[in-house]
């Protein structure tokens, strides 16, 4: 018994020289508190992986031929078109717009399945707690990313269509895949599946897709070697009517830090 007590003491002796700093720290977070108290889960804003908000400009580094400029009729590029589709692109005047990125574009190529490959500006917010706004000003588009089901409008198809997005877990180790600058991934990615679709285009010379498309979007932020934030989106658009395969790209954009170059110019509604 009196060596069981000895040892007792000698362990509280011990605890009590720990340094208080070493107790006072926290352990691993837990649940948010609503779903401890087995409420609702926390917002879309509130449950963020990383902060997309700000503004970006995209930066051009591949596929300049066809991003920055129009290219001639009937030239599809690296998409997957299928027969229907080149006969379609082969319909394309490209004397009504002008052969520069900087003369008149058609609308659309600005709906959501080639906005974000288009040379542009965004402005990212939250246009509410579960509602993630994007807008660009070369084609002045609003695209509206929701995040509850029973938020996504039934009517359509429509030019941006029904977007549902998702917050996946963290992506562990190096970002992969088209990586700029080397930082590793950190927050997990944002899921984001757009369908209801009014046919557009895939590249500024009309390659088309059209209503049964649906485009699946992962967006990643990440840090270069000169501490500059990106996202990259990875885009994979599906098409049984135009696409032989899905077409699948990725695109990086640069924050900037603040709305000082934001320009607005209008797409052509033809």
């Amino acid at each position: 018994m009196k060596s069981t007590v000895l040892k007792g003491s000698a362990l509280l002796t011990a605890l009590l020289a720990v340094s208080p700093a070493i107790l006072a720290q926290p352990g691993p977070p837990g649940p948010p508190p609503a779903a401890r108290r087995g409420g609702p889960p926390p917002a879309a804003q509130q449950a963020a992986r990383f902060d997309l908000t700000g503004y970006w400009v995209s930066v051009v580094t591949e596929d300049w031929r066809w991003r920055m400029l129009t290219a001639p009729t009937g030239d599809v590029g690296s998409i997957p078109a299928n027969a229907a589709s080149r006969k379609e692109a082969l319909k394309f005047d490209g004397s009504k717009y002008g052969p520069a990125w900087t003369n008149k574009i058609d609308c659309r190529a600005y709906y959501a399945g080639g906005l974000m490959r288009m040379p542009t500006r965004l402005h990212i917010t939250w246009a509410g707690p579960d509602t993630l706004k994007i807008e660009s000003d070369w084609g002045q588009q609003t695209r509206l990313l929701y995040f509850k089901q029973s938020d996504v409008p039934n009517a359509g198809p429509t030019p941006q269509g029904s977007s549902l997005a998702t917050w996946q877990l963290p992506v562990q180790g190096p970002r992969g895949g088209f990586a700029r600058g080397g930082g590793p991934v950190t927050g997990g990615r944002l899921q984001v599946v757009t369908t209801k679709l009014s046919p557009g285009w895939l590249q500024r010379n009309g390659v088309p897709y059209g209503e049964k498309a649906q485009v699946t979007e992962w967006f990643q932020l990440f840090e270069d070697s000169t501490g500059k934030v990106w996202f990259d989106v990875t885009t994979k658009v599906e098409d049984p009517q135009h696409l032989s395969s899905p077409y699948v790209t990725s695109t990086d954009f640069r924050k900037e830090p603040d709305g000082s170059k934001w320009s607005p110019h209008a797409c052509v509604k033809m």
